[in-house]
Order: C-alpha cells, then structure tokens, then sequence
C-alpha cells in the first residue's frame, strides 16, 4: 500500500493534520476497513479515508469475484449513510428514553457498518469488509473518538469543512 497523500494538507492547523493522521491510521492499521467518514452534526462530510485506499479495496474484492463494494467509492455516500443512521438510532433512543446513542454496528451478509458518537453530534463511521473483526474495528474505532472527540471543536470542523471542499474544488479543476 502506498503512502495516503499529503495534498491538502498544506496549510491546516497541526490540530487538523493529527485528524487527518489519526484517520489514515485507522485504515491502514485495522484490517478490513474499506473506507471511513466522520460527519458533522448536520450531515456534511468533515474528513474520510484516502480514495487511493478505497480504489485498492474496491479492486481486492472484485479481483475476489465479490460484486457488492458498499458506498458507489463516494466518501459523500458513506457520509449520508453514517448520518442517516445516526439520526435514526438518535430518533429510537429518545423515543425508548434510553440516553444518548454510543455506538451502532450493522452486520450485512458481504459487509459491515459501524456508526459512533465523537462529539457535539459528530460521528466517524465505518464501513468494513465481510471478513473484518467486528470486536477490533470497533475498539480501533473508540480509540479514535477518544483521541478525536475532545479536539473536534467547531473551529476546526470549519477548518475541515473548508479544506475538503477546497481540495474538491481544485479535484474538478484538473
């Protein structure tokens, strides 16, 4: 596997690169992760695994014969989905008065999906391949949000928000 890129991230605060450094290694350390997102509040994408990486995976599994990839590659689909369900098991837990939502993890027959809290409504999700430990991705996972969660101000998901649509502006202008 290659190196993630560093496009991007010239510019961005140290607390923003640490972000970006905590999310590559998620991916590149836990086995199975085909791609991550973490989604603010309202749903926009904040950060998400390198497309380099969600190529690669996407080309293990057809190599595999496997004809479901999850996510169409998008890091804007998985994002949708994480909000999505986020918002759904928000809506169960305040209608069951059960507290806040921690964490969800859906297990499908070729994949799955791990939705967490970070902070202020923020959440990372997970997608994973059909033969990811479940138990691992989600203790990686919570070493993540605990990492995260307290450096996740707004500013610095502005900051994020700011640089991903920057760098999808200069993506189209290639």
């Amino acid at each position: 596997m290659t190196a993630p890129s560093t496009f991007g991230l010239i510019g961005l605060s140290s607390e923003a690169r640490n972000l970006h450094w905590l999310l590559t290694n998620l991916v590149e350390e836990v086995p199975g992760i085909l791609s991550v997102a973490v989604v603010s509040s309202d749903g926009l994408l904040l950060l998400s695994s390198d497309d380099h990486r969600n190529k690669e995976a996407r080309e293990a599994l057809q190599a595999r014969g496997t004809k479901r990839t999850g996510p169409r590659g998008s890091a804007a689909d998985l994002a949708t989905i994480v909000s999505g369900i986020g918002s759904l098991t928000i809506g169960a837990a305040r209608l069951m008065d059960f507290g806040g939502v921690r964490h969800t993890m859906v297990a499908m027959d070729e994949g799955s999906l791990f939705v967490m809290s970070i902070s202020d409504g923020s959440l990372l999700g997970v997608h994973g391949s059909a033969e990811c430990d479940m138990s691992v991705v989600a203790y990686h996972m919570a070493l993540f949000v605990g990492r995260a969660g307290h450096v996740l101000t707004p500013e610095l998901r502005s900051e994020l928000r700011k640089s991903l649509e920057d760098s999808q502006t200069a993506g189209s202008d290639r």
